[in-house]
């Protein structure tokens, strides 16, 4: 049975990312991401990282607004978050750059799942999986995988006029496969834990999707994607293949 204390909980942090969400959505429709696909990727980021996100996006999110870059360019000076965004947060934003299609995907594939449960049927539910979830996954990580490479692609294309459609998505494949899918273990990994082990076997009851429990559980996901993800941008980035932000 799942405890009061914990319902609660969740509510309380699902609340807490949406308002986040809200929050950064709000800013930055006043003053816009100079790399337009940020204006998605901050609001969410903002849903799972909850207060974290805002305080990355205020102190480094800002730096690449339109109006500071603007400024930066017709005063000759490199734009602000080139110049004051620490390798760290560099790294950081790279990551959720890509956990943002990640996440996108999996709230899109586990809704999908939910209200077509034939959908898991045709991805070996049944047949392959005893475990819908495992079925799921592989929706989880296909629509993952989609999003992420056009996140990467808005990121890359932009700042390269001269390249081609073609050539930009080969360098969003290049830059986001084995960040995406790092994420998607660290995701992966935490959610098989919450399904068997914390619900499963400590609390014995299941973990729906149309639960407080299930989204809850998937904001930790997330961060727990964003901690997979972040030493392979770091290799990502520091030999070139990838693009710091």
């Amino acid at each position: 049975m799942i405890p009061s204390w914990l319902h609660i909980l969740a509510i309380v942090s699902l609340a807490v990312g949406a308002v986040s969400a809200l929050a950064i959505a709000a800013h930055i429709r006043r003053d816009p991401q100079h790399m337009t696909i940020m204006n998605i990727v901050w609001p969410i980021t903002g849903l799972y990282a909850g207060p974290l996100a805002v305080w990355a996006y205020w102190k480094w999110g800002r730096l690449a607004s339109q109006s500071s870059a603007h400024a930066a360019m017709q005063a000759g000076r490199p734009m602000p978050s080139k110049a004051k965004t620490p390798h760290f947060a560099s790294i950081g934003k790279g990551a959720a750059h890509c956990g943002a299609g990640c996440t996108l995907g999996d709230i899109c594939a586990e809704w999908l799942a939910f209200f077509v449960p034939a959908i898991a049927v045709w991805f070996g539910w049944q047949s392959l999986f005893s475990e819908k979830m495992f079925a799921v996954w592989i929706l989880d990580y296909i629509l993952a995988f989609g999003f992420g490479i056009v996140f990467q692609y808005y990121a890359i294309k932009p700042m390269n006029d001269d390249m081609s459609p073609r050539q930009g998505i080969i360098a969003a494949l290049k830059a986001d496969t084995l960040s995406l899918t790092a994420w998607q273990v660290g995701m992966y990994g935490f959610m098989a834990l919450a399904h068997f082990w914390i619900f499963g076997s400590l609390l014995g009851s299941r973990l729906e999707v149309n639960s407080a429990e299930f989204w809850f559980m998937m904001q930790i996901a997330m961060v727990c994607g964003f901690l997979t993800a972040y030493p392979v941008n770091i290799w990502l980035i520091d030999r070139g293949i990838k693009e710091a932000m």
